[in-house]
């Protein structure tokens, strides 16, 4: 008989609005990526996506939320950059935290059910 490998649970959290997504595992992990590297086009490439695409979604999240959540400088490789504002910051401690909970709220859950297996 061969042997299953154990099952894991996997998560993906958007938080939604009237006009779509808002925030979700993909902008997480671009935020966070800024916030790391003061730098799009260095998370970007971190990220495998193009400068326009991480861009693109700079202008998203900014439009989104009462202010923005990045700050972005113009100026190239030594003068440019890229910040996470503190409503930035403040955004993905929160996500991290609603995403922290869930999996720990639903452990009990999900051992039952992988139990099934």
């Amino acid at each position: 008989m061969m042997r299953r490998s154990s099952a894991e649970l996997e998560l993906h959290l958007r938080i939604c609005g009237p006009r779509g997504p808002l925030f979700g595992p993909g902008k997480r992990q671009l935020l966070a990526l800024i916030a790391g590297t003061a730098s799009l086009s260095e998370a970007a490439r971190r990220m495998d996506m193009s400068y326009m695409r991480a861009w693109t979604l700079v202008r998203a999240m900014n439009r989104e939320w009462r202010r923005p959540l990045v700050e972005l400088r113009r100026g190239g490789h030594r003068r440019g950059g890229a910040a996470v504002t503190p409503l930035g910051a403040e955004v993905l401690r929160l996500y991290d935290a609603i995403a922290a909970e869930s999996r720990r709220s639903t452990r009990a859950l999900f051992t039952r059910l992988a139990k099934l297996r």
